[in-house]
């Protein structure tokens, strides 16, 4: 970092009980933080284009050695620019720039310990972190608490997903970021929430603008944290992990080495959604922990207990999607839940040689599972010691399995998150790559783990197939995860179902009341590298072709992303580049039929392919060609769907 001339004021009135101490713009001068010292406490602001984003927010950590968030004094600042070009292979953008303006302001409390205030604000993300130096000869410390702080004006709306509460649900599995969400609701609400809410929280300020809140960072060094429940004055707070994650066993806080830093708190503004769909800001603020022992396939594939269930975890059944991965030209089969105890380990040798001589690789699913939950389901305890779980990566390794699936975690305390990293670093040691389900939200994993693939996090698939709420409001969760869930994190939801009736039988039971124009529609819109998609061997024969050779071709790796237009909750379309082909896909909540004159400027003057639901909601495939201006119309069903391809 070079030292460079930045918009920043700093003074002090010592004598006053209210102290502006320094103010920070990003590189172009529409999002500015004002950070105040009051008595002693320390607070900020943000304003977007001269509107207020964030009220005055209270800053300051909690530790065992003393109290960091008041009775502070300033002590001194500095300031830098922040340029950083780098590339990923597995996100939304495979070539980043990211510049900002860096602050750091430091701090003493009345014992002369010092602490400093870390803040990075680029174009339209603010980013923060607390450092912690040595004091004397004390090396170690626990955060037990962050004052940290997000009010939001009265007028604010929220997009919220409520944490669940620990220790229920299926086997007591939860919880696991799998509940649904506020839509549009005001601030502080009190019928939701009473656990906090799950980090990334979007929030609509009024008509002037969106704020999105996440945090990036989280390692094994500390603890994974949520928003608090919200307060009637619009105050939302980080929050550490409730002590009942993980069966009430383990930390609520974080264990910290001296010198130590918390994790990243991040917050993503604009006056439209664009610069909350295509923020990095989760990768731009973290490093590989360690190199890749290899480089990674991504690609598509199958998985028979999406639709299929249990009762599929046979050796015929395992066969029959084998071959349709390999049909479809898929690089992957995920074999699920219960492989050891239906199949065994000897036959599972068999049928991943049968799987490689179809030029399919595998996936095996796996139980997180140490002593935190009742999930009977197994392998168990293979993935939560550190001798158990290199002796099973050894045989994997021996043949050639080329990712796991864990699933199962016990919450967001820092033991579980050493458990995560645990996993991830000796993968990457056998050559093995990692999705987790039944877990907590990615914080920039995908970089700073090369063999990390994706995360559920979210109400996934499986909700489709066990809840009639969850069908009835599939459009509605599919237009809000590109604004909120996947626009911080992969997202391994497990979708694309071309059987109408969500079962093996495809005759009746549980109908699925989007088009199959939506289906495909989600292939784009969800971003993960490794998709496992919930085709049927069925659908070669029953489904239209046109969809078929469609996901025949279906690409789970992006060069860009773009907004395009939408609104949580409502509609949603997003456009994505991979290599020099761009896909644009849009999905429509609504009970009535949308027509958008879309502007696609990285189209224009050009012919396109155009599948759509016809007014009988069928798919149909047609040829458009996109004005010169980069305008093209397209009607979306209620429930529908539609994908433009280059």
């Amino acid at each position: 970092m070079k030292k460079v001339w930045l918009f920043i004021v700093v003074f002090i009135l010592s004598h006053s009980a209210f102290a502006q101490i320094a103010s920070l713009s990003g590189p172009n001068g529409l999002l500015k933080l004002d950070v105040f010292l009051e008595e002693g406490q320390p607070s900020y602001t943000i304003h977007y284009d001269g509107k207020l984003m964030l009220e005055k927010s209270p800053l300051g950590i909690i530790t065992n050695e003393g109290d960091f968030s008041q009775n502070l004094s300033f002590i001194e600042h500095s300031a830098d620019r922040v340029e950083k070009k780098y590339s990923q292979d597995k996100i939304k953008k495979s070539n980043i720039l990211y510049i900002a303006n860096k602050l750091d302001l430091a701090f003493e409390d009345s014992q002369q310990r010092g602490i400093k205030l870390v803040f990075q604000v680029s174009n339209n993300d603010v980013a923060f972190r607390y450092e912690l130096p040595q004091w004397g000869e004390r090396r170690a410390v626990v955060v037990e608490k962050e004052l940290s702080g997000f009010k939001f004006p009265q007028y604010t709306t929220t997009f919220l997903s409520p944490m669940m509460r620990a220790m229920e649900g299926f086997a007591r599995t939860s919880p696991s970021y799998e509940s649904g969400y506020t839509n549009d609701e005001p601030i502080g609400r009190p019928t939701h929430g009473k656990q906090g809410y799950v980090f990334p929280g979007l929030f609509r300020v009024g008509g002037d603008g969106w704020v999105l809140v996440s945090e990036t960072g989280v390692s094994s060094q500390y603890c994974a944290s949520h928003l608090s429940e919200g307060s009637k004055d619009g105050l939302y707070s980080v929050q550490y992990p409730n002590i009942t994650h993980n069966n009430g066993f383990g930390s609520s806080g974080a264990q910290v080495s001296l010198p130590g830093a918390t994790p990243w708190r991040t917050i993503t503004v604009g006056s439209n959604l664009k610069p909350i769909v295509e923020t990095t800001i989760p990768y731009d603020l973290v490093e590989p922990l360690y190199e890749a022992s290899q480089e990674y396939q991504y690609g598509r594939g199958t998985w028979s207990w999406i639709v299929w269930q249990d009762q599929s975890m046979n050796w015929d059944d395992q066969i029959k999607y084998i071959d349709l991965a390999s049909a479809l030209g898929y690089e992957y089969i995920l074999i699920d839940a219960l492989w050891d105890a239906n199949i065994g380990y000897q036959k599972m040798e068999e049928l991943i040689n049968y799987a490689h001589s179809k030029n399919v690789d595998v996936f095996l699913w796996y139980n997180s599972n140490g002593g935190f939950n009742d999930a009977p389901q197994g392998p168990r305890n293979r993935m939560n010691t550190s001798i158990a779980r290199k002796e099973e990566m050894k045989w994997l390794q021996k043949m050639d399995v080329k990712g796991l699936k864990v699933d199962f975690f016990g919450g967001d305390k820092q033991e579980t998150m050493n458990l995560y990293e645990d996993i991830l670093s000796d993968a990457n040691d056998y050559g093995l790559m990692i999705i987790f389900h039944g877990c907590t939200l990615p914080r920039g994993w995908e970089r700073m783990y090369p063999n990390f693939v994706g995360s559920e996090a979210v109400l996934a698939s499986e909700m489709l197939i066990f809840s009639q709420d969850v069908r009835n409001n599939e459009a509605f969760y599919a237009t809000l995860h590109p604004f909120v869930r996947n626009s911080v994190a992969n997202m391994e939801f497990g979708g694309v179902f071309m059987n109408k009736f969500l079962n093996r039988g495809n005759s009746s039971g549980q109908e699925r009341l989007t088009t199959d124009v939506f289906q495909i529609a989600t292939g784009i819109l969800f971003q993960n590298p490794v998709q496992m998609f919930a085709l049927t061997p069925n659908n070669l024969t029953d489904a239209p072709e046109i969809l078929i050779d469609f996901m025949k071709e279906i690409p789970t790796t992006w060069d860009e992303t773009l907004y395009i237009d939408g609104y949580p909750g409502k509609y949603s379309v997003i456009a994505r580049r991979h290599g020099e082909q761009w896909y644009i896909a849009g999905v429509n909540a609504q009970k009535d039929a949308l027509k958008l004159n879309l502007s696609l400027p990285v189209l224009s003057g050009q012919k396109v392919s155009v599948y759509n639901d016809n007014n009988k909601k069928e798919a149909v495939l047609t040829e458009a060609k996109v004005g010169r201006d980069g305008k093209l119309v397209v009607t979306m069903q209620p429930n529908g769907g539609f994908v433009i391809k280059q």
